[in-house]
């Protein structure tokens, strides 16, 4: 049986729900997004296990080392309470001087990539508790997570670039500090 050029035209928009639907259906609940999580699944290795946000959320901040693995431009916009920056482009194994090497290390960044890399470069150097947040500050902004910068509470987020920044459905995506009252006119 032949499908003419016009049948398949109109069968398209059909087929692209249904594969959506596949898709989100074989995602799990990790993220608020269904097609988020399954973003992640691909671009994640599992090199490095994952903590939850709810997990995160519920952990006292005595027990463990939090570490923004974003830019600085990044992190100066906000960062989860209680976050130290450590980078990616420029970080170094020996940027942990006062760790223990047993002691829970939690890493993000944007969705979670570049936290994994950093998180197998201390799993060489020694380090044996290192957690990645599933999903980044972007699935802790989407879950209702509290956010600071210098000035204190924020609702900022640096959405790391316009492309990646569809994975943010809460805060206000700044790629600076200064950007607060430019972004409030935009529709993002």
């Amino acid at each position: 049986m032949m499908i003419n050029h016009k049948a398949r035209r109109d069968l398209l928009p059909l087929s692209l729900f249904f594969l959506i639907m596949i898709v989100s259906c074989k995602s799990d609940s990790k993220t608020i997004s269904p097609v988020f999580g399954t973003f992640l699944n691909t671009i994640l290795t599992d090199s490095i296990s994952f903590i939850s946000v709810d997990s995160l959320s519920a952990l006292n901040n005595e027990n463990h080392i939090l570490l923004d693995a974003r830019e600085e431009n990044e992190f100066l916009v906000s960062h989860i309470p209680g976050a130290r920056h450590i980078g990616y482009n420029e970080f170094k194994k020996g940027s942990l001087p006062d760790a223990d090497k047993n002691q829970m290390i939690i890493l993000y960044c944007s969705v979670g990539y570049r936290s994994e890399k950093i998180g197998e470069k201390l799993k060489e150097a020694g380090y044996t508790n290192v957690w990645n947040l599933y999903g980044g500050i972007f699935e802790w902004v989407n879950r209702g997570g509290e956010l600071i910068n210098e000035s204190g509470k924020t609702n900022l987020i640096h959405p790391y670039s316009k492309i990646w920044g569809v994975w943010l459905k809460k805060g206000k995506k700044a790629y600076s500090v200064e950007e607060k009252s430019v972004n409030e006119d935009m529709n993002w």
